[in-house]
């Protein structure tokens, strides 16, 4: 829908309400087949019984099938479909369209919930059949083949995300993990000269994975994701040993 809040009313003032009808999915794929502006059938409203009685019948252009069923007959689809009415009840419901302009143009209220279903027959029975077997057959099915196909199918270089994870597994393989109390020595030796580092320089000072460096981090340091000091990290205040830099001008000037 697009976004406008403006709605067209003008066809509120013509209408005399809508149905809203449900209708089984092979009679909307029948009604699609039909040519623009093209009758797809008719619907009668009488009385019995004191009850009103709604009926559609399908045109018979539009009940052959394109699948071709058991016994290699063609199905066609039921054309006599009687409607199941229902009350709106306490619900207030609409029908909107939407023009090529996107122009959104209020239709109508609904006035009749009604379900439109087939009179069940054995051609209706085979045509539920055919659509149950065909809803349960695999999307995918593996083949067998007697010899490699190498004409079509070729190797494909390694990916670069693949490369450049193995090196980096290499990488980190030949780095072994120090004894935890090593690494916050060196961490808070590095600290005690700059108090941002990104986590490659991290590395490159301790020589330890990155996962585990990361995982001591998190214990003594924080991490900047934004501001002049982004994708840095530095320690937390409890662990600071180095003078705020306010604190170092005033006693250089004293």
């Amino acid at each position: 829908m697009s976004d406008k809040t403006e709605v067209n009313l003008t066809g509120v003032r013509q209408s005399t309400g809508v149905w809203l009808v449900k209708v089984p999915k092979y009679l909307s794929q029948q009604w699609d087949k039909a040519a623009e502006k093209a009758e797809v059938g008719k619907m009668t409203i009488g009385k019995k019984q004191g009850k009103t009685e709604v009926r559609f019948s399908l045109n018979k252009e539009l009940t052959a099938l394109s699948t071709v069923g058991e016994n290699n007959a063609s199905l066609q689809v039921p054309r006599d479909h009687p409607f199941t009415m229902h009350t709106v009840g306490g619900q207030t419901m609409a029908v909107f369209s939407q023009s090529d302009t996107d122009e959104i143009s209020l239709e109508g209220m609904v006035v009749h919930r009604a379900e439109c279903r087939p009179v069940v027959t054995e051609n209706y029975m085979k045509l539920k059949k055919l659509q149950i077997k065909e809803s349960i057959k695999p999307q995918r099915l593996s083949q067998q083949l007697e010899r490699a196909v190498t004409t079509i199918f070729k190797p494909v270089a390694n990916h670069n995300f693949n490369v450049e994870y193995e090196k980096k597994k290499k990488s980190e393989g030949k780095m072994v993990r120090a004894e935890r109390q090593v690494v916050l020595d060196m961490l808070f030796s590095a600290f005690e000269k700059h108090q941002y580092y990104n986590i490659k320089d991290l590395v490159d000072i301790t020589k330890q994975p990155v996962t585990y460096l990361k995982e001591i981090m998190r214990e003594i340091g924080t991490y900047n994701s934004k501001g002049a000091y982004k994708s840095t990290w530095e320690l937390k205040p409890e662990y600071r040993h180095y003078r705020p830099a306010e604190e170092e001008e005033e006693m250089e000037s004293a």
